[in-house]
């Protein structure tokens, strides 16, 4: 069976809609590696990271990764949808 659509619009709207996802997916996975790394800080695993400072370094990390874990895919795949065809009112005439 063959994926790729026989229109060229159809097949550039296609390739366009795997870019974006793989973008989105890229995003959230950058997030969760942030987000984990920021845990890592605040739990002082690092000889470089110690005390107080790491902590709260940590938390800044880890909320940064959040927001791009949640928030940033979120954002881009409502500025990416496809806008849906608005139709026109019905005549009750």
């Amino acid at each position: 069976m063959n994926d790729i659509p026989s229109d060229p619009d159809a097949a550039r709207s296609a390739a366009i809609a795997k870019q974006r996802f793989f973008a989105i997916s890229l995003f959230r996975l950058a997030g969760a590696f942030i987000l984990m790394f920021g845990i890592a800080i605040s739990l002082q695993r690092f000889s470089w990271a110690q005390g107080d400072k790491a902590r709260w370094i940590g938390f800044v990390v880890s909320l940064f990764g959040f927001a791009q874990f949640l928030v940033v895919p979120r954002l881009l795949a409502r500025a990416w949808a496809t806008p849906t065809p608005t139709t026109a009112p019905h005549d009750r005439s």
